[in-house]
């Protein structure tokens, strides 16, 4: 009872603390913060220059004094006090200061974090001014963000594809049965995309743009029906040292992200060869969805159903799927007390 009075004058916060991007999700007011996970610091004193997009604009592009961070990494924090800036940066925003009391926050993080890593996170958000803190398994809080019958007794595979990890759960009866995940996801696409026309064509480009490469003309599979896309990119020659343009065609960037996309796939049949018969049949019957970032790419459900042999959907807006579920449980603490990670 003293907790939800103390909720109704405090702003409790939901964020999903993405490897690529950090959402936000502020109870009656849903998703209201979606920025890249990028930090800006002055190198002598460590204070923030700049974070989330305007941080990320300046990637590669920082002087000697400065320098711009990525302080989530593989899904963990990488940097504590960088993640620490981070974490006050977007609670104050959102939060701003409209209630006298500090919020209570639920965080999504993925599914292999150590108890380390927990106390890390945890640690983190408490100095940026939370109240309380739960951590939220990131493949639980997609299943619960896309609808999924996460307490019934069936069996529902989601499979979540962020920026540096892939996480695949399969759940029944409010409770994660199986969970295997990869350290591979939409960064380990760009570092591909990156190397293979660093390696094809001696020409080196930044962490944006083999992002861009990959949005406008990534894909896992040929499209049926559609012709290849072409892009012109800019970079810097590495024999000349001057900086020019060359055309790319979806068929190179496919080749170049091949290997990460293997590695999705088969951490996903080793997940299904472990999972119990009877769920195994719920899954037959109901198949995988997908979330998160990664599962944007193009191609990528056909290729997985082709490969599995099962149904395979995207989930409706696969991007803030994770920040939904966790936001979901601001208003349901006895879901929150069930799922939440010890």
């Amino acid at each position: 009872m003293f907790g939800k009075l103390l909720g109704l004058f405090s702003n409790d916060l939901a964020i999903d603390l993405g490897t690529a991007n950090t959402l936000v999700f502020v109870k009656d007011r849903g998703v209201v913060c979606n920025e890249p996970s990028v930090v800006v610091l002055r190198k002598d004193n460590k204070k923030p220059v700049a974070v989330g997009a305007e941080a990320k604009r300046m990637l590669g592009k920082t002087p000697a004094d400065i320098i711009a961070i990525r302080p989530m990494k593989d899904g963990v924090i990488a940097d504590f006090d960088a993640t620490g800036e981070m974490l006050k940066y977007f609670i104050a925003k959102v939060h701003n200061r409209r209630s006298f009391l500090s919020p209570r926050v639920i965080i999504g993080v993925p599914s292999t974090i150590t108890q380390v890593e927990q106390r890390a996170v945890k640690d983190a958000a408490a100095a940026s001014g939370a109240r309380e803190v739960y951590l939220i398994s990131e493949p639980m809080a997609a299943a619960i963000g896309v609808g999924l019958p996460i307490g019934e007794p069936y069996g529902s595979m989601i499979v979540d594809i962020g920026g540096g990890t892939t996480d695949i759960a399969v759940i029944s009866l409010d409770g994660i049965v199986y969970s295997k995940a990869a350290k591979v996801g939409g960064d380990k696409m760009d570092e591909t995309i990156m190397a293979y026309i660093k390696r094809r064509y001696n020409l080196l480009i930044g962490e944006r743009t083999a992002e861009n490469i990959k949005i406008e003309i990534g894909s896992a599979c040929a499209i049926e029906g559609e012709e290849p896309k072409t892009m012109g990119i800019k970079g810097r020659d590495l024999i000349s040292g001057i900086p020019k343009t060359i055309q790319i065609n979806e068929e190179e960037i496919r080749e170049a992200i091949s290997e990460p996309i293997n590695v999705i796939i088969d951490t996903m049949r080793a997940a299904l060869e472990n999972t119990p018969p009877e769920l195994a049949a719920d899954i037959v019957d109901r198949g995988i969805v997908l979330a998160g970032g990664g599962s944007l790419l193009r191609g990528l459900d056909t290729l997985i159903a082709k490969t599995t042999g099962l149904t395979v959907m995207v989930a409706e807006d696969p991007l803030t799927a994770v920040v939904r579920g966790v936001g979901q449980m601001l208003d349901d603490i006895h879901l929150l007390k069930r799922v939440a990670i010890n």
